[in-house]
């Protein structure tokens, strides 16, 4: 089958080209981009239709995939409760449900039980539902919660009487974070603007029909976000663009009090900040890009005051810090994997909260109580499925709560976890987490799935999936490429995957194929990449510089118009990603993106196979990115491989919502990569 796709006319696509760097820029298939035109509709329902009849004869494996998937999970299950005031909270699930339903009960784990919140009630004549803000009151009376119905992430902002019900009248609309005040008089809110930037605080007096803005952010490449700390003292509002930031506070039993500025912005400085007792604890890089800690009077907040608690470490990367009365919990990066390590600050004491695996996961829980000497975490491994501990920080004993059940009689001594490293071009050492299963493992070259993300310095860290292992019960080898621009590293693996050196993340990633290629891992023919957003990005530039080292490729709501994108700042997302990727509109950063951006490289060539998914209301990569990279691809591709474009009409960047919709969805894709690996059952 073939799938031709005409172009409009000569004078409709010159209308489309503008003049930049001193060349006329132009993109045959923008017209791509009108959503409302019905010739757009009519060709993206022609894609779905094309890819359903080239997927047809998967329909069973299909099937088959989706039953193994389910078959695992415990579908009717209870979450671990945690303590918040005189409440203890959960989540549930209830077989045949697709949402959980949030629930409390008061004092003791044998009261009654009070719902205060069911998604699927919410969610009822919906195809999507997203719950974004989840914030009760400080005394547990209301609680303030915002949802999506389309997969845009415009949340919705509603707050709920718990005791009787009742949902108020005061309902906002694009809605980004939200905090409460001390006495639940009044809730702080930050609304998006048309790019999806939270750009104003807003205070709003319960009940009341006006709001006040409080800040406006003015600066488009920064984001505010306002929180109540863990303490409940302090409301705070920060600014923060990739590289920049400054926070504002207000004592949060005087709403009305004007806020204070705690440090001026400085560019290329970040700063956040928590409060304990009679001091702000900062975490600030203004002495090295992995961070250090300072603590610093709650009436004079100025770098002159502030006295270094934790100095900055080149080898360790200082994330984050959740603080508690009587200690604080550092969330530390070493070796390429999460740490926790527990500061004590009246004793200036540190111990590291020990931890089974040395290539694991860990981050922190439910921890809502200021005053605790107990700290909930979860962890989890590539074969260790998420588990929930408290860990008693007088004792420094772990107790483990509970441990997702997998059904089916899961064995982790069954599958096993490597770790590996491939040889960047440049000689970089890039790290590379693999899992299968040993039953599976045969000698020389068997299907591989080599997976990678690497940008924002989000780090691709190992995590069990149930899912998964309807791929390696298959014979399926699992690896996770952790390419430079990710932040397993620290500030400094990021630096080297970003803006003039966003090259390294593609090369490190051929270079992590070869290795498992070379160590006798698997072999082109059964080698299949996949890669998300950025990551989609990621597996797009490494097939068009290495097309013949992939079998196969699953491109998912892939960032691949590259400079068509950037280069329109009145998209969602544009203005605060320069400090990522660049500004075209400079020469530089224009001739260097020109290089790599998947659309703008396609060429004739023998591509391998792929299947390309996005969604119609993605806000993050617009569905018009993919949908013009497969038209174009298919003008460029001189094998017989199938290219295929599936979109999600009813979701965002994020896919189906629904429990089981979004098994069904990874059934099509895993579908595809056994298909291509040529495992049919």
């Amino acid at each position: 089958m073939s799938f031709p796709l005409p172009l409009p006319p000569v004078a409709d696509r010159l209308r489309h080209a503008v003049r930049v760097q001193g060349q006329t820029w132009s993109d045959d298939y923008r017209w791509l981009q009108n959503k409302d035109d019905p010739q757009v509709r009519k060709h993206l329902e022609a894609e779905n239709a094309y890819t359903a009849e080239m997927m047809r004869p998967l329909e069973g494996l299909q099937t088959h995939l989706y039953e193994d998937m389910l078959a695992r999970i415990k579908e009717t299950d209870i979450g671990v409760p945690y303590r918040s005031g005189q409440w203890w909270y959960y989540s549930r699930t209830e077989a045949g449900k697709q949402y959980p339903i949030y629930c409390r009960k008061r004092d003791t784990l044998e009261s009654a039980e009070d719902i205060v919140l069911d998604l699927n009630q919410l969610a009822e004549g919906h195809p999507y539902f997203a719950l974004g803000a989840f914030e009760l009151s400080p005394d547990g009376s209301l609680l303030a919660y915002s949802f999506d119905t389309t997969g845009f992430r415009e949340y919705t902002l509603r707050v709920k009487h718990l005791a009787t019900g009742q949902v108020l009248a005061d309902e906002r609309r694009k809605v980004r974070s939200v905090a409460w005040c001390k006495d639940g008089s009044h809730l702080f809110y930050v609304r998006e603007n048309h790019a999806k930037r939270g750009y104003r605080l807003y205070r709003h007096a319960l009940g009341g029909a006006r709001d006040r803005i409080i800040y406006e952010e003015h600066d488009e490449r920064f984001d505010l976000q306002v929180e109540l700390t863990r303490s409940g003292a302090f409301l705070l509002l920060t600014s923060a663009s990739a590289t920049t930031s400054e926070v504002r506070f207000v004592d949060a039993a005087h709403p009305r009090a004007p806020w204070v500025l705690t440090q001026e912005r400085k560019e290329q400085h970040e700063y956040y900040v928590d409060h304990r007792g009679s001091v702000f604890l900062i975490v600030t890089n203004d002495r090295g890009r992995n961070f250090r800690l300072v603590e610093t009077p709650l009436d004079n907040t100025g770098v002159d005051q502030w006295h270094e608690r934790i100095p900055h470490r080149d080898d360790v990367m200082l994330e984050g810090v959740d603080v508690f009365a009587r200690h604080a919990v550092l969330h530390e990066r070493h070796g390429g994997f999460p740490r926790l390590t527990v500061w004590e600050p009246d004793r200036d004491e540190f111990w590291t909260i020990d931890l089974p695996e040395p290539a694991r996961d860990v981050s922190g829980g439910a921890n809502e109580e200021f005053d605790s000497a107990v700290y909930r975490l979860v962890y989890e491994s590539m074969v260790t499925p998420q588990s929930v501990y408290d860990c008693d920080l007088r004792t420094r004993t772990m107790t483990l709560l509970k441990q997702r059940e997998v059904l089916g009689g899961y064995d982790p001594r069954e599958y096993r976890s490597e770790l590996l490293y491939a040889n960047a071009s440049d000689g970089t050492r890039v790290p590379i987490s693999l899992v299968y299963r040993l039953q599976a493992r045969r000698a020389g070259p068997q299907p591989l799935l080599l997976t990678g993300y690497g940008a924002y310095g989000i780090p691709s860290d190992v995590y069990f999936s149930s899912n998964r292992l309807a791929l390696l019960d298959r014979g399926v080898i699992y690896a996770i490429a952790h390419v430079r621009g990710g932040g397993e590293f620290g500030k400094q693996w990021h630096d080297q995957g970003r803006m003039l050196k966003k090259r390294n993340s593609f090369t490190d990633f051929i270079a992590a194929a070869q290795a498992l290629i070379e160590h006798g891992y698997t072999a082109s023919g059964h080698l299949v990449i996949q890669g998300g957003s950025a990551g989609g990005l990621l597996v797009c530039a490494a097939t068009n510089i290495r097309p013949t080292l992939f079998k196969a490729v699953v491109a998912q709501v892939p960032f691949v118009d590259v400079i068509n994108t950037m280069l329109d700042d009145t998209l969602p997302l544009t203005t605060g990603e320069y400090e990522e990727w660049g500004n075209p509109h400079e020469p530089q950063f224009f001739k260097y993106m020109r290089s790599y951006s998947p659309y703008d490289n396609l060429v004739e060539a023998e591509y391998p196979a792929m299947l390309v998914e996005t969604s119609l209301y993605d806000s993050q990569v617009m569905y018009w990115e993919p949908a013009k990279y497969v038209a174009k691809l298919r003008t460029q591709h001189r094998g017989g491989t199938p290219i295929l474009l599936k979109i999600n009409m009813q979701a965002g960047h994020g896919g189906a919502s629904g429990r089981y919709d979004y098994l069904r969805e990874i059934a099509v894709t895993y579908s595809f990569v056994l298909w291509q690996m040529g495992i049919g059952t």
